[in-house]
């Protein structure tokens, strides 16, 4: 049998894909993952790449470096120059990353969906209620990263990032299979609320990227910071960082999701849907047509 075809036949059986990815001791394997992924050994490397094909569709034809000396190296690849063009439309909000759309669309009030039956509240995923408020009802976009996907987030557009708040959790798997079953998922798992306004318009802006299961850090440029399982913190950080529209702002060490959020007025991009593949740069959201009078709880 095709190695790709055994693949997916047994990745489209939900139950055991879904013991396979949560019933083990998912913090214990994440760390592991972090260790393993940082050993320095072209064996160890090429080994690891090759199994890695066999599971995933992992294309390396647009990174930068084409030699790796630890698993780490891969997954957080650069890309080639211009390989991500960002939109340059000033009233466009750009996709932060390559991703997968999952549940996305307008909010009501502060409830937000992780799939069908499934809402959670953006207060609980943000860790404060009044940084919540300035988006009720608006609108958001779930971006799941596969561990195949390039790892790197860039600023959506030209902001000012303002706070970060990161919760420490769990790290359950966040595929599609794990979203219909386990309620309020992203508001367990480890989080970074990265908080920003835009510089020309004021409006303010949200990415919250989960962390999930094998994923073992979360690095922030702007902060020059690691955030992961371990981290002593604080928790609690306020910055003043002003980034260009495409600015790498950090990456995922395996693969995840980003949310972003946007406040009442914003509009998503014309065909975005539920499992539209996307990349970097790519339209996500149209500003509104008119500059807001009053930006109420801007952090």
């Amino acid at each position: 049998m095709n190695p790709r075809t055994w693949r997916d036949r047994l990745l489209q059986q939900e139950d055991l894909n879904f013991l396979l990815t949560n019933r083990i001791p998912r913090i214990a394997a994440t760390r592991f993952m972090g260790w393993f992924s940082q050993i320095r050994h072209p064996w160890v490397c090429k080994l690891s790449i090759a199994i890695w094909r066999l599971f995933t569709e992992l294309d390396l034809s647009e990174a930068k470096p084409q030699r790796y000396a630890s698993l780490h190296e891969c997954f957080t690849r650069e890309l080639k120059a211009g390989a991500r063009p960002f939109d340059g439309n000033p009233q466009v909000l750009a996709s932060p990353c390559d991703g997968i759309v999952g549940a996305c669309g307008p909010m009501q009030g502060l409830d937000v969906w992780q799939a069908k039956g499934y809402p959670y509240r953006v207060e609980e995923l943000f860790g404060h209620a009044a940084m919540a408020e300035p988006f009720r009802d608006g609108c958001f976009v779930t971006l799941r990263l596969t561990s195949a996907m390039y790892h790197r987030f860039h600023a959506p557009h030209n902001a000012v990032l303002r706070h970060v708040t990161h919760i420490a959790g769990d790290t359950w798997n966040v595929n599609p299979i794990a979203l219909k079953r386990v309620a309020r998922l992203f508001c367990k798992n480890e989080r970074a609320a990265l908080h920003a306004t835009l510089s020309e318009s004021g409006h303010p802006i949200a990415l919250v990227p989960v962390a999930a299961v094998l994923v073992a850090s979360l690095r922030l440029h702007f902060l020059d910071l690691l955030l992961h399982g371990r981290y002593p913190g604080p928790h609690e950080l306020p910055c003043n960082a002003e980034v260009a529209k495409g600015q790498e702002l950090g990456w995922f060490q395996h693969g995840s999701t980003v949310i972003v959020f946007a406040p009442a007025g914003f509009t998503l991009a014309p065909g975005l849907a539920t499992g539209t593949r996307i990349k970097a740069g790519q339209p996500l959201m149209h500003l509104p047509q008119s500059q807001p009078s009053l930006l109420k709880g801007t952090p």
